[in-house]
């Protein structure tokens, strides 16, 4: 019964410090102003074009357009860019 205690502990803890990581680096906004605008307007364009008979890969325009309206790329985090105004 104590192991079983003393694991749970220490999950929790790794379990919070990887929370804590996850929220403070992956999910702090690192797209903005001109980024953004363009991300949307991309987005949007890929949709419609998909929408009114355009290829199948087309629909990749979600991503751009969720990237815009969230401020949080992925690969900006992985790559450690931010075009947010510090």
């Amino acid at each position: 019964m104590v192991l079983i205690v003393f694991i749970a502990k220490k999950f929790c803890h790794i379990s919070t410090n990887l929370n804590k990581y996850f929220v403070e680096h992956i999910l702090k906004a690192n797209v903005g102003g001109v980024d953004r605008i363009l991300r949307i307007i991309i987005g949007l364009a890929l949709i419609a074009w998909a929408l009114t008979g355009g290829p199948v890969w087309a629909w990749v325009g979600v991503v751009p357009l969720a990237t815009g309206i969230v401020k949080i790329c992925p690969a900006y985090s992985i790559l450690g860019f931010n075009t947010c105004k510090k």
